[in-house]
């Protein structure tokens, strides 16, 4: 996941015999020594359907951990994991919160991590603007602020959309 890529991708393109592609970056390419690295994360975990608060596969967790632990390891000063989970419809629904994740998370890496309740807002931006160095940091679900997916339902079945001027 981390090795350099080798390939080169052609394709014809009218006009040209030929187009070559720059291989993609991957981590061990960016140096990310002393900055804050936002990172979107595949934390869409099955939960047990009696209790949501435990995670019944952390398959997709353990698929992330590698490249946070890289970033980590190559000097981050921190480390702000972004990620949703179940489809909300753009309300705050507490079975999909990512706080059991959090607790998941921090077990496997070995160190604490700074669970925000939200993913937006004053004190998101207060735990992320100077963190500790080497911090770790995970937003609650995105999919909980309808501008995440451009639509949702709310609590009393409405048709819900998101206001363009509050997607920046």
């Amino acid at each position: 996941i981390f090795g350099p890529i080798s390939f080169q991708l052609r394709f014809p393109l009218r006009g040209f015999d030929s187009v070559t592609m720059p291989a993609k970056l991957t981590i061990n390419d960016v140096d990310v020594a002393g900055k804050r690295v936002f990172m979107r994360v595949d934390f869409n975990v099955p939960q047990d359907k009696k209790d949501p608060t435990i995670i019944t596969n952390t398959q997709r967790i353990d698929g992330a951990l590698p490249t946070i632990k890289k970033v980590l390891e190559k000097g981050a000063k921190s480390v702000v994991l972004a990620s949703h989970l179940g489809r909300p419809d753009g309300c705050v629904v507490e079975k999909f919160s990512l706080a059991p994740v959090a607790k998941i998370l921090e077990e496997k890496l070995g160190k604490p991590v700074v669970f925000c309740k939200d993913c937006v807002g004053a004190e998101v931006e207060a735990a992320c603007a100077d963190p500790a160095v080497g911090s770790v940091i995970l937003l609650e679900n995105l999919r909980f602020h309808v501008e995440e997916e451009g639509k949702g339902v709310d609590a009393d079945g409405n048709k819900l959309k998101a206001d363009k001027d509050k997607v920046t």
